[in-house]
């Protein structure tokens, strides 16, 4: 059977799967958290645009209240997957610099099966809410979304060896992603509206399962185990999983070791000001005075996919004539200008437009993940992008719970104050990244971290 090295169709099954399921467990939880305390129906299934809006009516309060509790839910659900996806994450894509990228490929998608399911044998059977966590801690033993991408990253690393090429197809990736997670943010509030929640959540499951299936009869390998190389489940390969980070900053100069550190501080500090903000834009737009229903809050994630195909075309044609570092500076003011008239949006046409200044607010992420790849041994990509998928996943669990206590603790005097947070931490790898470059950091002077001499001393 022909297999081929065309991992975009995998990326974009996932993360349509996983963004489709995501605004509609908030919605369902939501939904679900109105019934139990309040025991009625004035939030439906298909609809969740009945909110209040006369502050000094009861239901308005009682609205504010679910909105704190389904915060709080979903900051626990996603703490309980922290620990085994940090560990996961490490270990998986780490694995695939010697025995192949598609374990931290399949896991994830199996993961992502088994966690849709409980989605949908807890909506079916209306089992508690708690329930939830063991899909969490399910996916997150089996990679979850931080092992993933650090393997897609790693995948694309081995295919494009030239820094432009590297550049675009990092940002492809990106693209992809941006993307799946917009047409899933569109499908979902249909999806809702003609199925339901509980049927809307069998088609993440039954996506997954289709990734899988191409995962294991139709992707190409990039890394070739050789019959010599240590088994993973001997001593010395188990030794493998661990030391492939540690080896990447061993033998390194004081200089390189500033830089990647600087880079990798600099591209979590912005994931960090950028994720939070983002997440908590469906808890945003449910609330008044917006008062959005499903469809329009599909539409608002669908509008958000603009920024991803825009930043990817700005990457493509600012790598001609731009330095990495001024490409990552335009997509940090891009960020720094979106958050901020969010957090004065008080009408549908203004939280739809806040998408334009987010035009760009996606390269630098990209362009950060390039840069760190362009400076490491071809064989040690794995072991970087596993040190990024760990600390993204870290970051991303603590933005989550963080931005969600933020936002639970000024809903009600202010709830754009997110945001506002969000800009003014924004400036901080702002000026990461111009340190780098004041340090002397330039694309064309890229030095490998690991002596290509000691490499070989140390191997034999």
């Amino acid at each position: 059977m022909k297999k081929f090295l065309l991992v975009e169709p995998v990326v974009a099954i996932y993360c349509f799967s996983i963004f489709l399921s995501l605004p509609v467990m908030q919605q369902y939880i939501y939904s679900r958290l109105w019934q139990q305390e309040y025991n009625s129906s004035f939030i439906s299934n298909d609809s969740v645009s009945n909110c209040e809006t006369n502050q000094s009516s009861p239901n308005f309060i009682h609205q504010k209240d679910v909105q704190k509790r389904a915060s709080i839910f979903s900051t626990t659900l996603d703490l309980s997957s922290l620990i085994p996806s940090l560990i996961m994450a490490l270990i998986l894509v780490s694995y695939g610099d010697r025995h192949g990228r598609k374990a931290s490929l399949f896991l994830p998608c199996v993961g992502g099966l088994l966690s849709s399911s409980v989605y949908f044998t807890v909506s079916f059977f209306s089992l508690p809410l708690e329930t939830l966590y063991f899909s969490s801690i399910v996916s997150g033993l089996l990679g979850s979304f931080a092992t993933f991408l650090g393997g897609c990253f790693s995948y694309v690393a081995d295919i494009a060896k030239d820094a432009q090429k590297k550049n675009i197809r990092i940002a492809f990736v990106d693209m992809v992603l941006g993307l799946s997670s917009g047409v899933a943010g569109i499908a979902s509030g249909y999806f809702i509206k003609s199925l339901g929640f509980t049927w809307s959540l069998a088609i993440p499951a039954l996506l997954h399962l289709i990734n899988c299936l191409y995962i294991v009869f139709f992707l190409e390998e990039t890394i070739k185990r050789s019959e010599f190389q240590q088994h993973v489940f001997s001593k010395e390969g188990f030794k493998e999983l661990f030391s492939g980070v540690y080896l990447l900053f061993k033998h390194s100069s004081s200089k390189n070791k500033l830089v990647l550190n600087l880079l990798l501080f600099a591209f979590m500090s912005y994931l960090f000001t950028n994720f939070g903000a983002i997440t908590l834009f469906t808890l945003y737009e449910l609330d008044s005075p917006l008062c959005w229903d499903s469809v329009l809050i599909g539409w608002g994630s669908a509008f958000s996919t603009f920024c991803f195909l825009s930043s990817f075309l700005g990457i493509y044609f600012f790598s001609r004539c731009l330095n990495d570092s001024y490409i990552v500076f335009i997509g940090i003011l891009s960020c720094i200008g979106g958050l901020i008239m969010a957090a004065f949006a008080k009408t549908t046409l203004i939280m739809m437009l806040v998408r334009v200044p987010f035009l760009f607010a996606a390269m630098p992420l990209p362009v950060l993940r390039s840069m760190m790849s362009k400076v490491v041994l071809e064989t040690e990509q794995g072991a970087l992008f596993a040190c990024i998928a760990c600390l993204e996943a870290l970051t991303g669990n603590i933005t989550i719970a963080v931005y969600n206590g933020i936002y639970a603790a000024t809903v009600l005097w202010f709830t754009g104050f997110s945001f506002l947070l969000s800009a003014g931490l924004s400036l901080l790898p702002f000026g990461v990244v111009w340190l780098v470059l004041c340090i002397g950091y330039q694309e064309r002077d890229h030095v490998l971290l690991v002596n290509d001499d000691e490499r070989t001393e140390e191997e034999s």
